[in-house]
């Protein structure tokens, strides 16, 4: 596991420098591929606070612009699901999801429940502490979930999703779920991560784990990026360094 240290910026060329040189022509096409893999979300640089991402789906609100849907879609190589989560478009904060299933705030209406339940298994999260994608970070095989979670909570998680639970924390965050993003490959944490807390999420999810930020510098990685296995969007504002970690981090580069 690295340590993270202050993010750079990267400068783009202008439009009148382009073609003065190989090198230059070939800076333009490493930023056209960079700028792929950023996008806003209802105009947003907090992806994960409005969609969330599993191997199967991209669940994200009503109304998202066509272009936005396609581009997830395409990236991410999974089917989207346009949806509300207890009335609310911050659909990422309010629900937590893998393959197998999908945890929901306790609010969620029951036409929500009715289209996720055509994706895989739903419950809602019994629980006070009530936005699921806030305090839950999952993939296929584990779950790392906030301290306070009762054991009704934590027991309706595991079946839910299928996966081991432990309950725990990111740089002493409870709200772990936008401290860290957990992919099959990989995981990507909050900078402040501590030497213990790596030590519980190397053991829980038997992955590598690294740290790194997004959108210029924010360590609330779950906040600002989407990942699978398959692809990964990260928020308008994050850097070509920024990017470069998170590809390393969760196995995109070969």
């Amino acid at each position: 596991m690295r340590q993270s240290g202050q993010e750079a910026t990267v400068s783009r060329p202008c439009a009148s420098e382009f073609g003065r040189s190989s090198s230059r022509t070939a800076g333009l096409r490493q930023s056209l591929q960079a700028s792929d893999k950023k996008l806003k979300i209802a105009g947003s640089c907090l992806l994960g606070v409005f969609a969330r991402a599993t191997e199967k789906v991209v669940l994200l609100a009503h109304g998202a612009a066509p272009k936005d849907l396609n581009a997830l879609q395409e990236g991410l190589k999974v089917d989207a699901v346009s949806l509300l989560a207890a009335g609310s478009a911050v659909v990422g904060s309010l629900i937590s999801a893998n393959s197998f299933g999908f945890v929901i705030t306790h609010h969620a209406a029951d036409e929500e429940i009715s289209i996720l339940r055509e994706h895989g298994r739903v419950a809602r999260l019994p629980s006070k502490i009530n936005a699921a994608g806030n305090v839950i970070l999952a993939n296929d095989h584990a779950a790392l979930v906030h301290p306070g979670l009762s054991a009704k909570a934590c027991e309706t998680v595991a079946r839910t999703l299928g996966v081991k639970v432990v309950r725990g924390t990111i740089g002493g965050l409870k709200t772990v779920g936008m401290a860290g993003v957990a992919t099959n490959k990989g995981l990507l944490v909050h900078p402040r991560v501590s030497a213990e807390e790596i030590a519980v999420l190397e053991k829980l999810f038997e992955l590598p784990v690294d740290v790194g930020t997004v959108n210029l510098g924010s360590p609330l990685v779950g906040s600002g990026l989407l990942a699978n296995s398959k692809g990964y969007f990260a928020g308008m504002d994050t850097s070509g360094p920024e990017l470069g970690r998170i590809e390393d981090s969760l196995g995109f580069l070969v």
